[in-house]
């Protein structure tokens, strides 16, 4: 054998044993099956929530504002401090308003003078009619018609004047109410007893009335703080999961190391639409629901708009079969009601009408995944409730993600190395 021969046939060797190895290392890994977590099915104890966010208030809160226009010339009170219902707060300027009264009570006594006349007047004049009355019955000569006349027309007029001598007297009152009225305006006191807020102006500014804006002619808030609300916006795809009553676990960003109790006590029947931009720069609109809850023990030293988020128990499960969240993925189910499982399939036009996509899990059995449809229940922090489709004790695809997400009906599976991720989260 010559020199060459013996080269080419070194290298063909070489060829061979090398593509030896890479078959046989694809054949491995095609036969090795997609890494995935897997997990029993077992029983726990679910609990189902609702998690919002909003703020802490009052359940009663009373916003003081200004019904006249004047100067400030005393505040009696800070804020912060306890006030008692009809504690005197505040003092506007009396000056121009004493004087409105003032006038309105001489405008009152004038006309009461007038009425005294005209009522003098409308006596006089009935009493010359009745004179002319009784001369005519006892003789017509002994009276001219024409003086009978004017007897009764002046009696007329005389009735009128008193009339409307009465009727400004009247309004000449109602003038001085409202003067005193808008006098004891000046003189602000608690309508409910509570804590002053907000207190929003000071000594020396001009009250103005909040006729087109509340901010405008606000001068102080007072809350009473003895039943404290948090108010949080649900989604509207949550609100329909609560009820009033449900329990609620409330974190105030106050105070961070504790956690208060508390009711669903009201629940609105409106909502709010708040403009949102969604991640293609399209604007849209989120729409929320106002949900009141009820503090069982609020601490003395709280105040109203502190940021609180509240999770909202809507149901409970117990010893309940479940799975894990992320291992419920969706696929087309293809099955038709009453069809054969051994006959030919037959791709008719009520089966791709029927076709559908199904929520379920890969069920695992000696290496291989399958999916088998199943129907959840409630949903915990983790794991769903399975109310039917899967038995207990039967192995899942619980991970990852991204291998649920990927894989196929049928496909081959093994179990993670997990101590790759321990070690990973560990560093």
């Amino acid at each position: 054998m010559s020199r060459r021969m013996k080269v080419g046939l070194v290298v063909a060797i070489v060829v061979l044993a090398a593509a030896g190895v890479v078959a046989f290392r694809i054949n491995r890994s095609r036969n090795a099956g997609t890494e995935v977590r897997l997990e029993q099915v077992s029983r726990r104890d679910l609990v189902s929530a609702v998690t919002a966010s909003g703020k802490i208030e009052a359940k009663t809160s009373v916003d003081i504002s200004a019904d006249i226009t004047g100067r400030i010339i005393d505040i009696a009170v800070r804020e912060g401090d306890m006030v008692k219902r009809g504690q005197f707060l505040l003092q506007i300027d009396p000056a121009q308003y004493q004087a409105a009264v003032a006038r309105a009570q001489g405008v009152v006594s004038s006309m009461e003078a007038i009425l005294l006349q005209t009522r003098a007047s409308r006596d006089q004049a009935q009493r010359a009619w009745n004179r002319a009355k009784q001369l005519r019955e006892l003789g017509e000569n002994l009276i001219a018609p024409e003086t009978a006349e004017q007897a009764q027309t002046a009696l007329e007029v005389a009735e009128a004047n008193f009339q409307s001598s009465r009727a400004q007297l009247e309004q000449a009152r109602a003038g001085l109410q409202e003067a005193r009225d808008n006098l004891s305006k000046t003189r602000l006191t608690a309508p409910i007893t509570g804590r002053v807020v907000r207190l929003a102006v000071e000594e020396g500014e001009v009250a103005v009335p909040g006729t087109f804006s509340r901010e405008t002619g606000l001068l102080m808030t007072i809350a009473d703080l003895s039943v404290i609300l948090a108010k949080v916006q649900v989604d509207e795809t949550d609100v329909i999961r609560l009820k009033v009553r449900d329990s609620v676990e409330v974190n105030i960003d106050a105070y961070p190391d504790t956690t208060f109790s508390g009711q669903v006590t009201k629940i609105s029947h409106s909502a709010k639409l708040t403009a949102t931009q969604t991640a293609s720069g399209s604007n849209d609109r989120a729409v929320d629901f106002d949900v009141e809850i009820t503090l069982e023990s609020p601490p003395e030293d709280i105040r109203p708009d502190l940021s609180c988020t509240a999770r909202i128990v809507t149901d409970t499960r117990n010893d309940a079969l479940s799975i894990p969240i992320i291992a419920l993925t969706v696929r087309d189910h293809e099955k038709v009601p009453n069809e054969s499982e051994t006959g030919p399939r037959v791709d008719t036009l009520r089966q791709r009408f029927t076709k559908r996509e199904a929520e379920g899990v890969f069920i695992v059995r000696e290496g291989l995944a399958t999916f088998r449809p199943v129907k959840v229940g409630v949903a915990g922090d983790d794991y769903f409730e399975v109310l039917d489709g899967i038995r207990e004790g039967e192995t899942i695809v619980a991970g990852t993600y991204q291998a649920i997400r990927d894989l196929k009906d049928g496909a081959k599976v093994r179990q993670a190395d997990t101590t790759k991720t321990r070690d990973a989260t560990s560093s």
